[in-house]
């Protein structure tokens, strides 16, 4: 009998890690083809700059694609979370080119998009198949789930540990399971080597001095977590904001991308640079040494949330580092601390609190800019995490633990005043 447990303990073993391996191989292929196309449509787009004119007619082709084919699968990683809290079916697998048609097209025409939900969308699609094809129960589905989130998100920003761990983070952690901790970091390894293997390059950043962490240095800190997670909280609460208006205001969801798509290519024009659409990657380079104007992040959360609130496809969290970089690099005037350093607690600190993923960002953040900074980061991180409210970019996301608990009894102190 022992022989037998022992038997069957082997090969739920060598069975699971085959599905990480798949999973991690075919997310990273993904992510790889996605970054090539990305790069070689912002390329086109920064050359031929007239095509932004055509972004109404791409967002009608995004809308009608999804009206028409898409409709169970348009929520994005919203229906990837909702899945995994309440288990009903398969997420179809035509989420995964979908998802990469439609942002392409958004980074074509010029709008102002990310890249993470798209990555992320695409594994979640391709690790669900495995349900089917190996018949597994609601509770495995949920470790699929872990698997391609974990995986998305380490091979589109070359971040395993952080991939991992953003996985577990924004699904609650305390439903997590010890097996669902340690698939998610075996694939998260294997879809960035995949992504590695087939020579695609990151983006790197450097933070060439960090001070000591003194008491002042230290309040200072503060200060800009607090500035991180308010920016955080617009970000986020602009982006629904815009969702909602364009949905009460235009019934019919293919117009809402083409109308728009009309009000930002003019918005663009007359802006006169094409710094605050797509990725917006070269600002936040710059960001960690030369200081940015105090507009260029407010910008940045206006076209962003405006052109996923209109429909159009892509990711917040690439938009999040620029709003973030661009902010601690304009605070570095009036905060006495490195730039590159204020750059880099932005980055990750306004993703940390419209994600409600202090601890990921954190370890991304060490990942991305070295050890040495992570002390500044992760303070930053934890305060920006509370101090951007309990609503963040992901409308299904389940917020629990102290953050939680916290804003349950603000909630009831100022109910029992009034």
């Amino acid at each position: 009998m022992k022989s037998i447990k022992k038997k069957e303990i082997y090969l739920n073993i060598l069975k699971w890690i085959f599905i990480c391996v798949l999973i991690g191989f075919f997310s990273g292929c993904a992510s790889a083809f996605f970054l090539v196309s990305l790069e070689w449509v912002t390329n086109y787009r920064e050359l031929h700059y007239w095509i932004i004119w055509f972004l109404p007619l791409g967002g009608l082709a995004i809308g009608l694609l999804y009206h028409f084919y898409g409709t169970d699968v348009v929520k994005g990683n919203n229906l990837l979370l909702e899945e995994y809290e309440n288990p009903k079916k398969t997420i179809p697998l035509k989420m995964a080119p979908m998802v990469l048609f439609g942002t392409l097209i958004t980074h074509l025409f010029g709008g102002s998009a990310g890249r993470e939900g798209t990555a992320v969308q695409m594994s979640g699609a391709i690790a669900d198949q495995f349900k089917g094809l190996l018949k597994l129960n609601n509770s495995d589905r949920k470790t699929l789930h872990i698997l391609g989130i974990s995986a998305g998100f380490a091979s589109i920003f070359g971040t395993p540990l952080a991939g991992a761990l953003f996985a577990l983070e924004v699904l609650y952690f305390s439903k997590i399971s010890f097996k669902s901790i340690t698939l998610s970091f075996i694939t998260s390894y294997i879809a960035y080597f995949t992504v590695e293997f087939l020579q695609i390059k990151h983006t790197h950043y450097s933070i060439p001095s960090v001070p000591q962490l003194t008491i002042i240095n230290f309040l200072w800190v503060i200060i800009a977590g607090v500035l991180f997670g308010l920016s955080a909280m617009l970000f986020s609460r602009t982006t629904h904001f815009w969702g909602r208006l364009f949905s009460k205001t235009i019934p019919y969801p293919p117009l809402r991308p083409f109308v728009g798509g009309i009000i930002l290519a003019i918005t663009i024009y007359l802006v006169g640079t094409t710094k605050y659409i797509g990725l917006g990657i070269p600002t936040i380079v710059a960001s960690f040494s030369t200081t940015n104007q105090w507009y260029d992040f407010l910008l940045k959360i206006v076209l962003t949330s405006f052109t996923l609130g209109a429909g159009f496809k892509g990711g917040e969290v690439t938009p999040l580092f620029f709003v973030g970089a661009a902010l601690g690099s304009f605070l570095s005037i009036y905060i006495p601390l490195p730039i590159a350093l204020l750059a880099g607690m932005g980055f990750v600190a306004v993703f940390s609190g419209a994600t409600h993923t202090p601890i990921a960002c954190t370890v991304m953040g060490m990942e991305l800019f070295g050890l040495e900074s992570g002390l500044f980061i992760g303070i930053a991180c934890i305060v920006a995490y509370y101090s951007a409210g309990s609503v963040g970019i992901y409308k299904s996301q389940i917020v629990k633990g102290t953050k939680y608990k916290l804003y349950q009894r603000f909630k009831r102190t100022n109910l029992e005043d009034l």
